[in-house]
């Protein structure tokens, strides 16, 4: 069974093979089969945030958030960003690095990919320039 990620930093697909072995296809799809981390990612995705304004958005608890937060990121699935406060400190929010998982079954076997979001430099740029300008 081969499997297939959209690479973001190479540019194009990558064999799943070649992602380190902690994760293969079952390990992504149970991640996804997780009720808490699929609506991480679907809150991801209208804006970042940080790890108490996504407990509150989706009822869980800290622990539980970074839980899946930490398994989001090791299979890319999620960034985490470095945020300037106007007092001067820094806090970290979370960016979904994914539009669309699917999976596709024929001939006896099934394949998984991952449609990244497009990592836009002047999307951080404006990040970074907004959360120091505050």
């Amino acid at each position: 069974m081969k499997g297939w990620l959209l690479g973001r930093k190479l540019g194009g697909f990558i064999d799943i093979s070649s992602l380190p072995t902690s994760m293969d296809e079952e390990e992504l799809l149970a991640l996804l089969e997780d009720e808490y981390a699929r609506d991480i990612l679907a809150t991801l995705t209208t804006e970042p945030m940080s790890v108490s304004e996504l407990c509150t958005a989706c009822e869980m608890s800290d622990p539980t958030a970074y839980r899946r937060l930490d398994r989001l990121q090791t299979v890319d699935l999620v960034e985490e960003r470095q945020v300037l406060d106007p007092d001067g400190h820094h806090y970290k929010r979370y960016v979904a690095l994914v539009d669309e998982v699917t999976v596709s079954f024929a001939d006896g076997s099934y394949e998984v990919n991952v449609t990244r979001s497009p990592a836009k430099p002047s999307d951080r740029f404006t990040d970074l320039f907004e959360g120091l300008s505050q």
